[in-house]
């Protein structure tokens, strides 16, 4: 009797932060695991700040030190500001406290399993480079410049990957498969998974600045390093400070896509114009030197209905990209691997990779992202309102616990309840005097998809 052998326990597809630390997990575990990644690394990537939740993923696959010694700026807390000549600031706010610039520092609320204050802004290219080459390290078979092209479902035991490498085209067998593509989605369009956002449709543009002067719109010292949001007058949009080096700076403006310009040339116009209402920050920028070519990000938002089924996961932005606001996209994909190759290696164990065996996986992840979104689109719908429950005493950590990125274990957390409560009280009252600066990002595709769900 011809008994049938897979080509190796599993197949990751992909090999940004996701796919990586899965085959990193899976590896260390014991687990045969091939990763296919398209291009050859170290490649330029946007994503580039991070939040504490990602050290729990970096101290299990003893990673802190790698990244440590890397350089990277540490990143200890994060600033929101605004125009402090904004209309915003004369509006009646009942009581709750506004202000032109907010910070928070991390180290304001104990984070259970991570033990530093701090996490790191990072070069995407190096930063994904030391995460592939550390999963190589641990066992996984590592392959770049491949490009996995479909998934064959129709065995019954081993699903086999096609991919290509140049013009020849072969494929893999595998006990499992995880998608981590990206944004690329692999298994979202082929399984037509993935529903698009009607609502969320924000775009970015983005570069890097050498020689700015991130102490300009510091009101602390130390906290030039810090990530920086700055608020634009126009309507949901918003730009992104971001360390790269001592010197490098990453600058990027999101808006909406009907904002967004379709020639290279009015880009550059409409990218200039929005820092230009932020007049300190457009000063030191002219002062500096634009070392990359302005870059374009779009297709933000998107769900998937399942991010599981017999013999495959999907893991990362693959499963679902949220708009990056709070720096949530890598957290998100590590977060994700890890909880998906818990369940993976207990599939191992029994033999059994249905998709029942991925339950705890999309629960978990689901009410992560459901959380995340949540905040969002709240941040979206009143984004002074965002500010006021920073500095409000009752919530502050509450808000300090998501942005930190400990949003899986709770199914509602309590803050965004009344966060949606006061929304709502405003959407329903044209009177209110709130009513004017409500946002026009609702944003509901999630609340259609079931993400987690089943």
């Amino acid at each position: 009797m011809l008994i049938r052998r897979p080509d190796c326990d599993v197949v990751v597809i992909g090999g940004g932060p996701a796919g990586a630390a899965a085959a990193a997990y899976l590896s260390q575990a014991g687990l045969d695991c091939v990763l296919l990644e398209r291009e050859l690394f170290p490649r330029p990537h946007v994503g580039e700040s991070l939040v504490p939740a990602a050290t729990r993923v970096f101290r299990e696959l003893d990673l802190l030190e790698h990244l440590d010694g890397a350089g990277f700026p540490r990143k200890y807390g994060a600033v929101w500001t605004s125009s402090s000549d904004s209309p915003v600031y004369s509006h009646d706010w009942q009581g709750l406290e506004v202000d032109s610039q907010v910070a928070v520092r991390f180290e304001e609320r104990q984070q259970p399993g991570v033990e530093r204050n701090y996490t790191y802004h990072v070069d995407r290219g190096k930063f994904d480079l030391i995460l592939l080459q550390h999963a190589h390290r641990l066992g996984a078979r590592v392959y770049e410049g491949v490009r996995a092209d479909r998934v064959d479902f129709s065995d019954d035991l081993f699903p086999k990957v096609h991919f290509s490498i140049g013009r020849k085209k072969t494929w893999i067998r595998a006990r499992m498969v995880v998608d981590a593509s990206g944004r690329r989605t692999l298994l979202g369009n082929q399984l037509r998974l993935k529903v698009q956002d009607p609502v969320f449709d924000q775009y970015a543009l983005h570069t890097w600045f050498e020689g700015y002067d991130r102490r300009l719109l510091s009101q602390e010292e130390g906290m030039e390093d810090y990530i920086f949001v700055h608020f634009l007058p126009v309507s949901n949009s918003w730009i992104w400070q971001i360390p790269i080096t001592d010197s490098v700076t990453s600058i990027g403006v999101v808006t909406q896509k009907k904002h967004f310009a379709k020639s290279r040339q009015s880009r550059e116009r409409f990218f200039w114009k929005c820092i230009e209402t932020r007049p300190d920050l457009a000063e030191g920028l002219r002062k500096a030197d634009q070392i990359r070519p302005l870059k374009e990000e779009g297709d933000y938002s998107y769900a998937m209905q399942r991010i599981c089924g017999d013999r495959f996961v999907l893991i990362g932005d693959a499963a679902r990209f949220v708009d990056p606001i709070f720096s949530s996209g890598v957290s998100i994909a590590l977060n994700s691997a890890r909880l998906a190759s818990l369940d993976i290696l207990a599939a191992a164990e029994v033999g059994d990779f249905s998709s029942e065996r991925f339950q705890k996986f999309t629960t978990t992840v689901g009410r992560g992202l459901r959380n995340w979104y949540e905040f969002i689109s709240l941040y979206y719908r009143l984004n002074v309102l965002y500010t006021a429950f920073l500095m409000d005493p009752r919530y502050r950590l509450q808000i300090l616990k998501l942005l930190q990125g400990d949003v899986y274990d709770e199914e509602e957390p309590e803050v965004l309840r009344q966060m949606r409560n006061l929304v709502t009280a405003v959407e329903e009252k044209e009177s209110h005097p709130w009513h004017s600066l409500l946002g026009d990002l609702t944003a509901n595709a999630f609340r259609r998809a079931s993400l987690g769900g089943r």
